[in-house]
């Protein structure tokens, strides 16, 4: 995908207002053509909105959308080129899936040969070939949700929409359609907006996450970028689990835990006495291979231990300060070989590039 070509979709300076209530405010954002992005956040942060405001069903009320070029940031809905798909699926009951897909074409005034030609092709697609003369109600929810997003391709549209496609689902059917739908949007090409406030989803589905707060972008980036250097404490905090820690600067590259000096990788911005967050990932907390030389190694008593299937999450409490509590992963394999007990004291390391250093002291 060419990160050079002009952005399909361009927003600029976008606000939106509901009373006194600031439902987005200064948004800027490019979306390449072909890119599935994910808007992600907590309830309430605005991704629904920006999304309601690409489609044109809720007009902003200040800044420009540009869509291939064309200024469409006074056009009604039915004047922008996308397909959307919503979290309650919104299939038309007493129509039957062949109807309901072949719905759009036919207010498009299709010839019946090319209607059906084109519904078929869609079933075959999502993988309901059979499913062509049965009503909603007599489809699963993965089934009626897969007649949705058929329903939403059927105009062969330069934008899809999807609103939380996947949260009224259960657990093992939102994971299957989830790589189902990544896969199918890869084949097609189409450019893709998803609203999500499942990070998991965001991780697994997008080539970029945008995280939103309060109406704003907080940080835009492909999920690597996103989970492993975040920007804010706040994106640190939603994506993933994070450790925060109390700590103050020391010097070039150097911090101060309680009683644990430690060093950073990332030289910090801040003046030396200076109260920052540290911050850690319990994945990144290092067991194996630590040798008198390593850097940021000490000594940890394990507290409670939570079974959490193909790992245990541990609360590490250092020798040195009982009042800094350190969440930290262990896998199965690292149980079993290292003998992990609550209780036990053992030696582990923090790696000084897995530690990140975020303005801002006590809270």
């Amino acid at each position: 995908m060419s990160t050079t070509a002009p952005p399909f979709l361009s927003i600029r300076d976008l606000s939106k207002n509901y009373g006194a209530f600031r439902a987005l405010h200064d948004i800027d954002l490019d979306i390449r053509r072909g890119e599935f992005v994910c808007f992600l956040g907590p309830s309430g942060c605005g991704k629904t909105t920006l999304l309601r405001a690409i489609a044109g069903l809720d007009q902003q009320d200040g800044g420009t959308i540009l869509m291939g070029g064309r200024d469409v940031s006074r056009a009604s809905p039915s004047e922008r080129d996308f397909g959307i798909v919503f979290q309650s699926y919104a299939l038309f009951p007493n129509l039957t899936v062949t109807d309901n897909i072949g719905y759009g074409l036919v207010n498009r005034r299709r010839s019946s040969a090319e209607i059906a030609r084109r519904v078929e092709e869609l079933l075959t697609l999502v993988g309901l070939p059979e499913q062509g003369k049965k009503y909603p109600i007599q489809l699963s929810g993965g089934q009626q949700q897969r007649v949705a997003l058929a329903r939403a391709l059927a105009t062969s549209p330069e934008l899809l929409l999807l609103d939380e496609p996947l949260s009224a689902l259960d657990a093992k059917v939102r994971v299957r359609l989830r790589d189902e739908m990544r896969s199918l949007q890869q084949r097609l090409g189409v450019t893709t907006i998803m609203v999500t406030h499942d990070q998991e989803e965001a991780l697994a589905m997008a080539d970029r996450i945008v995280v939103m707060r309060d109406g704003g972008v907080e940080q835009v980036g492909t999920p690597e970028e996103i989970y492993r250097r975040p920007a804010t404490p706040f994106v640190a905090d939603f994506v993933g689990h994070m450790t925060f820690m109390d700590a103050i600067v020391t010097g070039p590259g150097r911090v101060r835990v309680d009683e644990l000096d430690l060093l950073v990788a990332n030289a910090t911005p801040f003046a030396v006495g200076t109260p920052v967050r540290l911050a850690m990932r319990p994945e990144e907390v290092r067991t194996r291979s630590i040798g008198e030389d390593t850097p940021n190694r000490f000594e940890a008593r394990i507290g409670d231990l939570a079974f959490l299937g193909s790992y245990c999450r541990a609360h590490l409490e250092p020798t040195s300060s009982r009042s800094t509590r350190i969440a930290a992963d262990f896998s199965t394999n690292a149980m079993r070989d290292l003998g992990i007990t609550a209780g036990q004291v053992c030696t582990v390391a923090f790696p000084p590039e897995a530690l990140h250093v975020f303005a801002g002291g006590a809270r």
